[in-house]
């Protein structure tokens, strides 16, 4: 069982398709896009362990040759060093503009490779072929792709259109537990945003998904990439309706800056225990029900998730530290932080008119539940 979703932006136009065994059939995939017959591949070390082999035989058999790169895993790896790294190996490789390269592993594969495609010869081509669950519904979809900086998440980079998306759910079975919990993160999120029903749908088949299930695990994936497209298709280059999709962000991306993009805290969580914050801060401000984040708390606990910041192991910075790396985000607009904030489950909405006290006091409650937060 293989879905499609369109994705369709003019002259950038692509398809995700979704559903197990993708992998094998990646050649005929790719081979069908045109351009020479040498495709190179970026990846990780640990996909490339479990399932680069698998990835080559299907290119050899569709008449491709390749040659692959593997660069250490870890959200560490999002940064000018290894950047530099792949862009000096794909040159070295005779990448033509008119190529394919293949960014074939998680999140920051992803973004690593698409921003490397972005700049190379100032722009070649790229098929996500995304190995996580956190990659599949959100990362290999829309473009954004880059690397990290001690300022912040994702504040180098550009906006590159895949040509190909492959999600072969398949590959979520080689996850462990907690990261393709951090990919249900995201999952939820778009529940979250803009589709209650779906919401619904995951507080009840949540536990099935996470435990294997196919079909569902292929509905959640073919959901989360059409909210995903429908949202970029109207606003490619996030000038408005697209910051929804960063519901849970600016909380989150603070909290990964605080645990230095370390395996304390993956995204997905601090997406997660953000959309908490996020409805918490928006029942302060009096736009959906004090029920909304309780919630929303439920059903990640009842997942297994991290849903608050007592979750996090080791010490956080203080109230004041965490609301000035919120400052540092993308979604700084005239020195005013752009929250994503909902008048309920499915609804969310964008604002800049949030006063910072009463963010600042969400972020104080939040860190007393812990007691050995200073």
């Amino acid at each position: 069982m293989t879905n499609t979703v369109h994705v369709g932006l003019p002259g950038r136009k692509y398809d995700i398709h979704i559903g197990p065994g993708l992998l094998d059939q990646t050649g005929a995939f790719v081979a069908q896009l045109g351009g020479r017959r040498h495709v190179c591949i970026l990846t990780d070390e640990n996909v490339a362990a479990l399932h680069l082999a698998q990835l080559q035989a299907g290119l050899v058999a569709a008449g491709l040759t390749s040659a692959a790169l593997a660069l250490p895993p870890g959200e560490g790896t999002k940064c000018w060093a290894q950047l530099e790294r792949s862009v000096e190996w794909l040159l070295a490789q005779k990448v033509e503009r008119g190529d394919i390269v293949i960014a074939f592993g998680g999140g920051v594969i992803g973004d690593l490779a698409g921003f490397a495609a972005a700049i190379l010869r100032r722009g070649v081509r790229f098929v996500q072929l995304p190995t996580s669950l956190l990659a599949q519904v959100d990362s290999s979809v829309g473009g954004k792709t880059g690397i990290n900086s001690p300022y912040g998440k994702n504040l180098i980079g550009a906006f590159h259109q895949p040509s190909l998306v492959l999600a072969d759910t398949a590959l979520l079975g080689t996850l462990t537990p907690r990261d393709f919990l951090t990919g249900y993160g995201e999952v939820a999120k778009y529940g979250l945003l803009g589709d209650a029903n779906f919401f619904g749908w995951l507080e009840e088949q949540g536990p099935a998904l996470a435990a294997g299930d196919m079909e569902a695990r292929i509905r959640a994936v073919t959901r989360s990439c059409e909210m995903k497209a429908d949202i970029v298709r109207r606003d490619e280059t996030e000038q408005g309706d697209r910051a929804l999709l960063n519901l849970g962000h600016t909380f989150g991306h603070a909290l990964e800056a605080a645990t230095g993009y370390s395996d304390r805290l993956l995204h997905g969580e601090g997406v997660a225990i953000g959309c908490v914050l996020a409805f918490e801060l928006s029942s302060r401000l009096g736009l959906c029900s004090q029920e909304d984040p309780s919630r929303v708390r439920a059903h990640l606990a009842a997942m297994g998730m991290k849903k608050d910041l007592a979750d996090i192991p080791g010490d956080l910075p203080g109230a004041e530290a965490l609301l000035e790396r919120m400052g540092q985000d993308k979604k700084v607009e005239n020195g005013k932080l752009r929250f994503i904030l909902a008048r309920g489950i499915g609804d969310a909405f964008i604002t800049s008119d949030v006063p910072s006290d009463v963010v600042l006091a969400v972020l104080q409650d939040a860190l007393a539940v812990a007691p050995s937060r200073s």
